[in-house]
C-alpha cells in the first residue's frame, strides 16, 4: 500500500514538473515573439504601440506566476492528502495491533485464573 502510495505520488510530482517546465516553454516563446514584434514597431509606429505591447508581456507574466502559484498548490495538497492518507492507515494499524494486544492480555488472564482455581 505504501509503495503505492509513493509511486502515485511521485507520478504526480513528475507530471508537474513536466506541466511547468511546458508553461516555462511557453511563456519563453511568447516573450520572443513580443520582443520581436516591439522591434518591428520601432521602426514604423509610434511609442503607443510600444506601450500596449509592455502591458500585454506584464500581463503574460502575470498570467503565467498565477498558474504557477496553481500549481503548487495543487501539489501541495496532493502531498497533504497522501499524509493524511498514510497517517489514518498507521492509526488503523496501532489501534489493530492495540486490540490484539488486549486480547492476548485477557487470554492469559483467563488462563492464569482458570489454572488458580
Amino acid at each position: 500500500m505504501m509503495v503505492m502510495m509513493m509511486m502515485m505520488m511521485m507520478v504526480v510530482v513528475v507530471m508537474m514538473m513536466m506541466m511547468m517546465m511546458m508553461m516555462m516553454m511557453m511563456m519563453m516563446m511568447m516573450m520572443m515573439m513580443m520582443m520581436m514584434m516591439m522591434m518591428m514597431m520601432m521602426m514604423t509606429m509610434t511609442v503607443m504601440m510600444m506601450v500596449m505591447m509592455m502591458m500585454m508581456m506584464m500581463m503574460m507574466m502575470m498570467m503565467m506566476m498565477m498558474m504557477m502559484m496553481m500549481m503548487m498548490m495543487m501539489m501541495m495538497m496532493m502531498m497533504m492528502m497522501m499524509m493524511m492518507m498514510m497517517m489514518m492507515m498507521m492509526m488503523m494499524m496501532m489501534m489493530m495491533m492495540m486490540m490484539m494486544m488486549m486480547m492476548m492480555m485477557m487470554m492469559m488472564m483467563m488462563v492464569i485464573l482458570s489454572h488458580f482455581r
